[in-house]
């Protein structure tokens, strides 16, 4: 799953332009008692117009310096990956162009891999990896708290969103995707489930 495809929920938000991109790095302040460092907690609560939860009297607006931050990093990686498996085919004699389907010679096994890229690839997915199941999800759940701000009355719409998402992603595959897609689909759910549940009035 990509948090790119949270993207398309930005219907609900328009007050801040999400695909822009930050050069600035982002701060990194130092971890108080009790609390999330902002890199972890990737939500910031501040005052403004963007929604009100009227019960708490607090006010929530998107966190665009983490979406900048997390949209630049997976684009970054992304295009990474892709120049992988474009330098696989050409090696094996395949013409790259807009019109080759990726996902179909992946999908059916007819590019090889050589070791030092299977190797890679595996460190990738691994349970610590960038593209594993534990970093993806948590990248899409932050990616969903920084376009809320954090708003609980908004977590339903960001969850119904990643289904929408998982269902494209399903389509442009070509059918049911890899089991670690699956995974990362499962466990991103449940973090949305357990941010409705604990915030159920």
């Amino acid at each position: 799953m990509e948090v790119n495809r949270l993207s398309s929920a930005g219907a609900y938000y328009n007050n801040a332009d999400y695909s822009s991109r930050s050069e600035k790095s982002p701060t990194q302040p130092g971890q108080e008692a009790g609390k999330l460092p902002v890199d972890s907690a990737a939500a910031v609560y501040e005052p403004g117009n963007s929604g009100t939860d009227n019960t708490l009297g607090k006010t929530y607006s998107q966190d665009t310096e983490t979406i900048a931050r997390l949209k630049a990093e997976v684009d970054r990686r992304t295009e990474n990956l892709r120049s992988l498996v474009e330098q696989l085919l050409l090696k094996q004699g395949y013409k790259f162009n807009d019109a080759t389907d990726i996902y179909q010679l992946l999908r059916e096994g007819k590019v090889e891999v050589d070791p030092e890229t299977a190797a890679k690839a595996r460190e990738e997915i691994s349970e610590d990896g960038y593209w594993g199941v534990k970093q993806t999800s948590e990248r899409v759940f932050s990616f969903a708290i920084a376009l809320t701000g954090g708003d609980p009355s908004k977590a339903q719409a960001m969850k119904d969103a990643v289904i929408e998402g998982y269902e494209q992603a399903k389509k442009i595959w070509g059918g049911e995707l890899p089991e670690i897609c699956q995974k990362t689909y499962e466990e991103t759910l449940k973090k949305f489930d357990e941010w409705i549940e604990n915030n159920v009035k």
